[in-house]
């Protein structure tokens, strides 16, 4: 049974202004007993910029499974706890998935913060349907992997919605030109909420000829959007095989089968067990 006054709260921060911040975020920045931060170094900055003085926990995708226990066992004492990511709200596309589930296991309370998200804000300027869209997150590093995923979104009608970094985005913007056509409408967000914040909506082919002709325009943090086909019927389908086959040539097998099972939503040990008989014959 779980200690009654014990809490995580999720906490939205900025994106980039620190005047996003909330009223209620910084209220309960204030009076819980420690903060669970993605990197303690960033978030003491806001901390300081608010005037509050916290005890500090980093959980992050390398120490995810050993801070998850911390924090439980800080719960199991009775302590109150705030996660916050390095920017906008936990969980999207940032680590705290494993913590929040084994918070509800144990049936301890956990309470959202709302505040900024990087994909909300992206879409509520985009000028693109906000409907029906889909969330991507990152695209793979590399090309053949990001090249089979995109192909598997290149029919439907909901729009698609991507995080970029500057290291990639040309590449990105390359490989989505290809699949996708140039007359494909896009739309770049770029540093939101901060001093060079950037919105620009264009064919894709233009977007890339402005991004290649403008260094700055490489700078910086990314939210990638690009309008659905006007019909969901004209959908295509990619087989197992051919997916597989052209992960296998990229990366291992385990993790072929794994992004396989991400593109198209099937089960991981399903590719994973076509994937070896693949590779045996």
């Amino acid at each position: 049974m779980s200690n009654d006054s014990a809490c995580l709260y999720i906490v939205s921060t900025p994106i980039g202004n620190l005047d996003d911040i909330t009223l209620r975020a910084i209220e309960v920045l204030r009076r819980v007993d420690r903060v669970v931060a993605e990197d303690t170094r960033h978030t003491r900055r806001l901390l300081d910029h608010l005037g509050i003085a916290r005890p500090m926990l980093a959980l992050h995708e390398h120490n995810e499974d050993d801070a998850t226990a911390r924090v439980l066992s800080l719960l199991e004492t009775g302590e109150s706890l705030a996660l916050v990511s390095d920017a906008g709200t936990p969980l999207i596309n940032d680590p705290g998935f494993p913590l929040v589930r084994a918070c509800r296991e144990r049936s301890f309370k956990v309470v959202p913060i709302p505040g900024v998200s990087a994909l909300v804000a992206a879409l509520s300027v985009s000028g693109l349907p906000t409907d029906h869209f889909r969330f991507e997150g990152f695209l793979p590093r590399k090309q053949a992997a990001r090249m089979a995923q995109l192909q598997s979104l290149s029919h439907g009608p909901a729009t698609l919605v991507f995080y970029e970094s500057s290291h990639r985005i040309l590449a990105t913007l390359e490989d989505m030109v290809e699949v996708f056509g140039p007359q494909r409408i896009g739309v770049m967000a770029r540093e939101l909420t901060k001093l060079h914040e950037t919105v620009k909506s264009a064919p894709l082919g233009d977007l890339l000829a402005w991004v290649e002709a403008d260094e700055n325009q490489r700078k910086g943090e990314f939210v990638l959007l690009l309008a659905g086909t006007e019909t969901a019927g004209d959908s295509v389908q990619i087989s197992t095989d051919s997916l597989l086959r052209t992960l296998l040539e990229e990366m291992p097998l385990k993790q072929a089968a794994h992004l396989a099972a991400r593109i198209s939503g099937g089960k991981k040990n399903l590719f994973y067990q076509r994937a070896l008989e693949i590779n045996d014959d």
